[in-house]
C-alpha cells in the first residue's frame, strides 16, 4: 500500500517523542478511566495487556534477528519491540494509578518507587527490550503486582497468607510461561540463570517490602480522611462534618493546626474503599508525639468495621475527648497492622471557637 511506507518512516524518524507522548497520554487515560480494582473491565484490561506482552516476548525471541533490526522500521522486529514497550507502559501505568491511590506515600514509597522506575525504564532503556532477562523481569513484576490485588478480591480476604499465595501463584504463572517460551527459542543456560536470579531477586524484594509494611494493603484504599469538630449522621444517611476552613495553606503543612477549645472533642473521619464482599475491621490508632522523649506514644486504639462495595469508601469515624496540645497522628490500619494511611494534625489550644463550616459526605 502506497501510504504505509510514509507512515512507517515518519514513525521511525520521530519514534522517541511519539512514544513519550503515547506513554503520558496512556497514563492520563488510566487516571481518568480506571476507578476500582474489583471491576470486570479493569481486570480484563490488565489480563489483556499481560497476554499481549507474553505473545510479543515470544515473537521477539522466536527467530534470529540481525543487529540493528530493533531500530529499522522496515523490519517486523522493530514493531514487535515497540508494541511490547507500549503495552508494558500501559500495564505499569495502571499499577501506578492503583497503588498510588491505595498507598500512604510516607510509609510505602519504596514499592511505589520500584513501579515508577520500571515505568521510566520501559521508556528510556529501549535497547534492553531485545534482552530476554530484562523483559522477563518486567513481566514477572507485572504479574506479581496483579496477583497482589487480584487474589484478595477473589478470596474476599486479606492477610499474610493471602499475600504469600499471591506470590506462589505468580511464580507458577511465570514458570508455565517460561516453559512455553523455551519451546519457541533456543534454550541458553546463561539466559536461564539470569532469568532465575532476577525472578528470585524480585520475589525476595517484594516480600521484604510487604513484611516491612512498605507495600499498601491492596486492594484497600483510603478514599477520604480528615479531622473535624463534630460529626453527625443526617436522615439521608450521609455524614455532616463540621470543620474550620483555613484555606489552601493547610495542604502545605505536614501538621496543620487544629484550634481546639477546652471541652470540645476531636473527631477523625475516614472512608475506606474495600471490594464487594471483602468486609473487615480497621483500627484508628491515636498517637501523641512526646517532645521530651522524642517518640510517638499510642494513646488509644479504636476498632471500626468496614463493609466492602461502596464506591466512595465505607465511612466511619472515631472520637477523642480531653486531647492534649501538640502533634498528633492517627494511623489508619488493618487489624493485622498494615498501614492504609495516616492523618496528621497539631492541636492548638483556643479560647474562642473558630468559625465553623459544614460539609456533607
Amino acid at each position: 500500500m502506497p501510504f504505509v511506507d510514509p507512515i512507517r518512516n515518519f514513525y521511525g524518524r520521530f519514534e522517541r517523542p511519539i512514544s513519550s507522548l503515547s506513554l503520558i497520554s496512556g497514563f492520563i487515560f488510566d487516571i481518568i478511566t480506571l476507578k476500582r480494582v474489583d471491576t470486570l473491565w479493569e481486570n480484563i484490561w490488565i489480563l489483556g495487556h499481560l497476554f499481549i506482552i507474553g505473545i510479543f516476548i515470544i515473537l521477539i525471541h522466536s527467530k534470529d534477528n540481525e543487529e540493528g533490526d530493533e531500530a529499522n522500521p522496515s523490519k517486523a522486529h522493530f514493531w514487535y519491540v515497540n508494541i511490547l514497550q507500549f503495552f508494558f507502559g500501559g500495564i505499569l501505568s495502571t499499577y501506578l494509578v492503583f497503588y498510588f491511590r491505595s498507598a500512604d506515600l510516607f510509609s510505602t514509597w519504596p514499592f511505589i518507587l520500584i513501579l515508577l522506575l520500571a515505568f521510566i525504564a520501559n521508556e528510556s532503556l529501549k535497547r534492553h527490550f531485545i534482552r530476554l532477562s530484562f523483559q522477563i523481569s518486567l513481566f514477572f513484576l507485572s504479574i506479581y503486582s496483579f496477583m497482589i490485588f487480584l487474589v484478595p478480591i477473589v478470596l474476599h480476604r486479606i492477610g499474610d497468607w493471602v499475600f504469600v499465595l499471591s506470590g506462589i501463584l505468580s511464580l507458577i504463572i511465570i514458570w508455565f510461561f517460561l516453559r512455553i517460551l523455551f519451546k519457541f527459542i533456543k534454550e541458553n543456560k546463561k539466559n536461564r540463570k539470569a532469568v532465575t536470579l532476577l525472578i528470585s531477586g524480585i520475589f525476595i524484594l517484594v516480600n521484604f517490602l510487604y513484611f516491612t509494611n512498605m507495600i499498601p494493603p491492596m486492594p484497600l484504599s483510603l478514599k477520604d480522611a480528615g479531622v473535624y469538630y463534630n460529626i453527625t449522621k443526617n436522615i439521608e444517611g450521609n455524614y455532616e462534618l463540621m470543620y474550620e476552613n483555613t484555606g489552601w495553606k493547610k495542604y502545605l503543612d505536614l501538621y496543620p493546626d487544629f484550634n481546639k477549645v477546652a471541652g470540645m472533642p476531636v473527631y477523625v473521619f475516614s472512608a475506606i474503599f474495600s471490594p464487594k464482599n471483602l468486609n473487615l475491621n480497621i483500627i484508628h490508632e491515636w498517637q501523641h508525639y512526646n517532645e521530651a522523649r522524642k517518640e510517638w506514644q499510642t494513646e488509644s486504639v479504636v476498632n471500626l468495621p468496614v463493609v466492602g462495595g461502596r464506591d466512595g469508601g465505607f465511612r466511619t469515624y472515631s472520637m477523642r475527648s480531653n486531647i492534649s496540645a501538640g502533634k498528633w497522628r492517627v494511623n489508619i490500619k488493618t487489624n493485622t497492622g498494615k498501614t492504609i494511611g495516616h492523618l496528621r494534625f497539631n492541636i492548638v489550644p483556643a479560647v474562642v471557637p473558630p468559625i465553623f463550616s459544614v460539609v456533607i459526605k
